[in-house]
This record gives structure tokens, sequence and C-alpha cells, in this order.
């Protein structure tokens, strides 16, 4: 491989293929099917297929075979067969369905307006994950730009993935023949810790998340009249919640939430540690004199990592601060989500919160717990000595540095369905999700300079981690 020539070559298909057909894709307001109950009829989930297929066409790879999977009811699918001249397969992964607009975008952004500042575009959904589609793409041509060799690949982009994947298994098995069974697997859609390095993804968290609602009335009360004899919900909601998490530390008080943590997991974490010191925290958008929750980098990244942790991410029943009048509220309402360690069994961590919340309560109060989301993280399997070789010279090569290990806090359920399905498989989980990218948030961006070298990492990667005899060793 001539590196300067990929380099170059990616280089200028980025700015010359990729950057425009990216920002116009940001504009398309394709929120996934959880987020847009009527996406179908609003249709902007088919102008983005629409864009994405014509774009594929226009940058067609010789001999490729292009297949669009729909099934009545569900979220579309892009499967891209292209034939190689080695004996391995390779499944290429991305999606492009996005999470909801959020509140907080500074003046001048917005989640569907195309921005680029500094060498960042930012807008929702073009790092998560518009752009893996075009960077694969662009990494299979530039490889064939010098005919270098590569295995069978497949590319499969679907559109459910912010909803958890619910449309995904259907497609998989319906396609089951094309996918063939992969001996390495490249994801896209994971995060970096810095924008210095090729990151790959060891591990994903578990979730769980629900309501709660504490009733206390049938209707609101005047709270001069009724505090002091009637509990607050709020009150009771607390002491429930106090059940599950620490709220002196956030450390999670139920011993059924905890896993024994591999200790090659360990090592990388502190082997990461050492290598970002307080950037582990220092990224995050803190108001003036915020700490995080430990001093201690390791620390941080194993309660992120391989720790269950406890967030209130919406509330009903709590009056706006304009509509707050003198009233002891007759209900409260939180749904919460618990991220959970990679190798914590989902069953035995609802039974755990279904016997916190609901068992002995608080003055009798009428309690409603419902659990409605749950998926089971994942931990690879051990990488090949002779794949991470492959991968610390790609890092090297296109970075200047060596590649790193690390979980990620968050869910794929693409990956734990491949994981299960390939267990043989190799996987190789990285992305552009490096700090202040705030996916999912306001101001979200994709950092171009570092797509590119990550474009470049997976080009090196495909034509060089062929031996898979070797990587099994």
């Amino acid at each position: 491989m001539n590196t300067n020539q990929l380099t170059n070559f990616v280089e200028n298909f980025w700015e010359k293929h990729i950057i425009s057909p990216l920002q116009e894709y940001i504009t398309i307001p394709n929120k996934s099917p959880v987020f847009d109950a009527a996406w179908e009829e609003n249709g902007h989930m088919e102008k983005a297929l629409q864009l994405v297929v014509s774009w594929l066409k226009a940058h067609e790879i010789p001999n490729s075979t292009l297949h669009i999977g729909r099934i009545q009811g569900r979220t579309p699918l892009l499967v891209l067969e292209i034939p190689g001249n080695q004996n391995q397969n390779v499944l290429l992964y991305g999606h492009l369905d996005k999470q909801p607009e959020m509140e907080g975008w500074r003046d001048g952004l917005g989640p569907w307006k195309a921005v680029m500042e500094e060498g960042k575009l930012y807008g929702r959904g073009g790092a998560v994950d518009g752009y893996a589609v075009f960077a694969s793409i662009c990494a299979i041509r530039a490889i064939q730009e010098q005919g270098l060799p590569h295995g069978r690949i497949v590319l499969l982009i679907e559109f459910s993935e912010e909803s958890g994947s619910p449309d995904l298994p259907p497609y998989i098995q319906e396609f089951e023949d094309i996918i063939g069974k992969p001996d390495l697997v490249v994801c896209l859609d994971s995060g970096a810790c810095n924008y210095e390095q090729l990151w790959s993804t060891s591990s994903l968290r578990g979730m769980m998340a629900g309501t709660l609602k504490v009733e206390v009335l049938q209707e609101g009360a005047h709270s001069g009249l009724a505090s002091g004899i009637i509990p607050s919900s709020f009150r009771i909601m607390r002491q429930l919640f106090s059940r599950i998490e620490d709220e002196h530390t956030g450390e999670i008080i139920l011993d059924d939430l905890y896993v024994d943590i591999p200790p090659q997991r360990l090592l990388q974490i502190y082997k990461v540690a050492d290598a970002l010191g307080d950037a582990v925290f220092q990224d995050f958008s803190l108001p003036e004199g915020m700490m995080p929750v430990s001093n201690i980098p390791a620390e941080l990244l194993v309660n992120s990592t391989w720790r269950s942790t406890l967030c209130i991410i919406g509330q009903e029943g709590i009056p706006p601060l304009h509509m707050g009048g003198n009233v002891l509220l007759p209900y409260t309402t939180f749904r919460w989500s618990l991220r959970l360690p990679p190798t914590l069994s989902i069953s035995s961590a609802k039974a755990a919160v279904q016997k916190a919340f609901t068992e002995d309560i608080p003055y009798g109060a009428k309690v409603t717990l419902t659990i409605d989301g749950a998926a089971k993280g994942w931990n690879a399997k051990d990488v090949t000595p002779a794949l991470d070789r492959v991968l610390q010279e790609a890092s090297t090569t296109f970075f200047g540095k060596e590649a790193m290990y690390l979980g990620l806090g968050g869910s794929i359920p693409f990956i734990c369905m491949l994981g299960e399905k390939f267990p043989d498989a190799q996987f190789v989980i990285t992305g552009v999700l490096g700090p202040k990218s705030n996916a999912h948030g306001p101001n979200e961006f994709l950092h171009i300079p570092y797509a590119k070298k990550l474009t470049s990492c997976v080009a090196y990667i495909l034509t060089n981690a062929l031996n898979l005899s070797d990587c099994q060793e």
C-alpha cells in the first residue's frame, strides 16, 4: 500500500464527493421511529434513503450489487455486496436514522441545519451515523484505486438503530445468504476519546429504561392544608430511588447490578486513563466550578464502561415554573434509564429493579412501574495478536500514535445481535464521536479531519487483515 497515495485519495474524495451530500443529509429530519411514529407518512426516511441510493449509484463500485430491503411497516435496509479477491467475508455497518432535535443549540446552529466551522460539520446525524456509508465506500475505492486485495465485503445500512434496531432482525433473516458468515465486522457507529489516534470499542454496556409513577392523591390539594398530613409524592419517589442509587456518591446499591470486571478490560482502562488524564471529564461542557464524581480518571472510566449508572431522563406531574401553584401534587412520574455492565443478565437486573421499586412502599402510596426498554450488553472476544498488529499499524501510520481499546458506556444493539449470531467473528468497533461532538445532543458535530484519517484506517484494515488464519492464532 502506498499510504501517501491513500491519504491523498481519501482527502480528495471527502472534499469532492462526501461533504456536500452529508450536508444535504443533515437537513433531513428523518428521526428514528420511536421518535416519529408517523415516519412513513412524513417521508423523511425515504428521502434519506433516496439520497444515499443516488449517491451509491453515482459512485458505483464495479461488480457490486445493491439491495434495498422493504418489509411492510418497517424501516428500509440497504445491503451492498462487493465481491473480493480473497477468501474472507467482511461486514461493514452503519445506520441512517437520527435522534430528535433537542434544545440548546447555540445561535446559528440547529439540528437540521448543516454548518461547517473550523473543520467541524454541525447538525444532527452527520457523526451518528450518516458519515458511515460515505466513508465505507471511500475506503473501498481507495483500496481498489491501488489494485490492492480485499475480501468479500457486505455493507449494511439500517434505519432503526436509534430505536434499538427493532426492524433489523427480520432483515438479517431475509438477507442471511447475502450476509453470509462474517470473519470480520467493522462498525463505524462508536466513539473516540480523542482525535489523535484510532479507538476500538471493546465492550458495550446494556441498558434498561422505564417509568415510575407515585400517586398520593386522586386530585391536587392546597399545600397549606394537605402538607404535613399527606406525604409528598416527590418525597416518596426520592426514597424509592435511594434504594437503587446512593444519592451522595452515585453508586448503585443493588448487588445484583454488579459484575466481576475482566482483568484485561481493567488493564485497558488504566492505559487509557494514563493517556487521557483529566481529559476524561474536562471535555464535557461543565459549568464553572463543577467537578466529576471522582478525581481519579481510571475510576471514572470504570464507572462509565463496567458499572451500572442511573439517570432520570424525563418527568410528568410537576408543572413548569410559571404554572407552579401552592398545591400538593397528586402524583409524580419519572422516566429513568439504567446503564448496565456488559455481561450482566437483563432478567436478573429486571427482577432486582422490580423488587426495589414495588415492595414495602412508604405510606402505602400507589406505585406503577413500567419497564419498556431493555438491551443486553456486549463484551468482545479478545482481539487476536495479528488483528491487533493491523490496528496498531493503521493508527501509527495515519495518526502517529498507537491504537487504543476502551469500552463504550452506551449500547449498539446491532453488535450484540451479531456477537451472538457470529461468535467466531473478529470485531473492530470504531467511530468519530470524540470530545465535545455531543452525540444526540445540541451542537452535535462531525470532526472532518478525524473522519478522513479514520477512513484511511478502515481502508488499511480491509486490505491488511486478510489472513484470518493468522488472526485466529
